[in-house]
C-alpha cells in the first residue's frame, strides 16, 4: 500500500526536508518543484511513500515544524504501476493495512465527534426510532435506529483522547456525547408522553414486548457485546474500513438502551429505566476503555516495529538482495 504525500515548505526548510525523506526505508520517489509554493513562499515537494512509513516520516517533519510553516497532505492513491514503489513497500518495517498514521486518526475523529445540528438531528431520530420499536416491539425499528446513530464518532475521538493525551478533543466529544444524549431522551420521552394519551401504545407495553427485554436486563454480555464493538469500531478507524457497519454494531449497545429509558420513565417503570440507563452507562464505557485498548496496543506495535531491530533486519534483506 503506497501513500502520496505532498509539502508546503518554505525554501529555508527544503533541503531539510529533502534529506530526512532521502535517508526514510520506505520512500520510493521524490521530487521538488522549487519556488512553485505562492503561499507560503517556497517549494514544493512531493513524496511516494509505503503507507507503513508515513508515520515515521511525518514525526520527522513535526520535528522540523513544516506543519508550522507550511503544511502537510497524505493521500492514498487507487493505482501505482511502480517497481521502485512495490520495492519500497517491501522494504518498509510492517504492513500498511496495520499502518497508524496517528495524525489521520486524530484529525479523523476529531471532524466526527463535533456538536453539530446535523449530529442532533441523527442522534434525536435514531432514539425516536428505537423508542417505536421499544413500543411496537419491532426489532426492525430498532435496527433502524442502529443505522442512523452517529454516536460512534465521539466515542472514538474519546478513545484517542484518553489514549494520546489530547484533552481539547475530549472535552468536545464528552460534550457531543454529555448533551446529544439527553436531549435525543427528552424528545423521544416529549413524543411517548404525547402517544400515550392518544392511544398509540398501552401503558402496559414494556410488559408484554419480549422482544426488547435484552436492553435493559444488564450482564456479563452486555459487557462484552460492548467491549467487542468498541474494538471493532477503534479497528475501522485505524484500517480505514467502512465504518457505517460498525457504526451499526456500535449503536447495538447505546441507541436503543437511551430510548428504552426514555419511555420507562414516561410509563413509571423505574427500575427497568435505571437497569437501561445502567446498561446504556455500562456499554459506553466499555467501548470507550476498549478503544483505548486498541489504540495503547497499536501505539506499542508501531513503536518497536520501526524501530532499530526492524530497520537494521530490513537493510540487511535489502543488501543481501543487492549482493546476490
Amino acid at each position: 500500500m503506497i501513500a502520496q504525500m505532498r509539502i508546503f515548505v518554505p525554501e529555508a526548510l527544503s533541503d531539510a526536508v529533502v534529506d530526512c525523506s532521502t535517508g526514510e526505508l520506505g520512500v520510493a520517489e521524490i521530487s521538488r518543484q522549487r519556488g512553485a509554493s505562492v503561499v507560503p513562499p517556497g517549494d514544493v515537494i512531493h513524496i511516494l511513500v509505503a503507507r507503513e512509513s508515513v508515520e515515521a516520516l511525518v514525526e520527522k517533519l513535526h520535528a522540523l515544524d513544516v506543519q508550522e510553516q507550511g503544511s502537510i497532505s497524505v493521500t492514498m492513491p487507487e493505482l501505482v504501476l511502480s517497481d521502485r514503489a512495490d520495492k519500497a513497500t517491501a522494504e518498509a518495517p510492517g504492513e500498511g493495512a496495520d499502518a497508524v498514521i496517528w495524525d489521520e486518526v486524530s484529525r479523523q475523529t476529531g471532524e466526527d465527534s463535533r456538536l453539530t445540528w446535523s449530529y442532533l438531528a441523527f442522534l434525536i431520530l435514531a432514539t425516536q426510532l428505537a423508542a417505536i420499536g421499544i413500543v411496537t416491539d419491532s426489532t426492525i425499528a430498532i435496527v433502524g435506529a442502529m443505522a442512523v446513530g452517529p454516536e460512534f464518532g465521539p466515542l472514538a475521538a474519546l478513545a484517542v483522547a484518553l489514549a494520546r493525551r489530547q484533552w481539547k478533543l475530549g472535552r468536545r466529544a464528552a460534550i457531543a456525547l454529555g448533551v446529544g444524549f439527553p436531549l435525543a431522551m427528552l424528545a423521544a420521552a416529549f413524543t411517548a408522553w404525547l402517544s400515550v394519551p392518544l392511544g398509540l401504545f398501552p401503558s402496559d407495553v414494556l410488559d408484554r414486548n419480549s422482544a426488547t427485554d435484552f436492553i435493559y436486563h444488564t450482564g456479563p454480555y452486555s459487557l462484552i457485546v460492548a467491549v467487542l464493538a468498541g474494538t471493532a469500531g477503534m479497528l475501522s478507524v485505524i484500517s480505514r474500513r467502512s465504518a457505517a457497519l460498525v457504526g451499526v454494531f456500535i449503536s447495538v449497545t447505546t441507541v436503543p438502551a437511551a430510548g428504552f429509558v426514555a419511555v420507562a420513565l414516561v410509563l413509571g417503570e423505574y427500575q427497568k429505566a435505571a437497569g437501561s440507563a445502567l446498561q446504556l452507562l455500562l456499554n459506553l464505557v466499555g467501548i470507550v476503555v476498549a478503544a483505548v485498548a486498541v489504540l495503547l496496543f497499536y501505539r506499542m506495535v508501531t513503536k518497536r516495529l520501526p524501530g532499530g531491530v526492524a530497520r537494521t533486519l530490513k537493510r540487511q534483506r535489502s543488501g543481501t538482495r543487492r549482493q546476490a
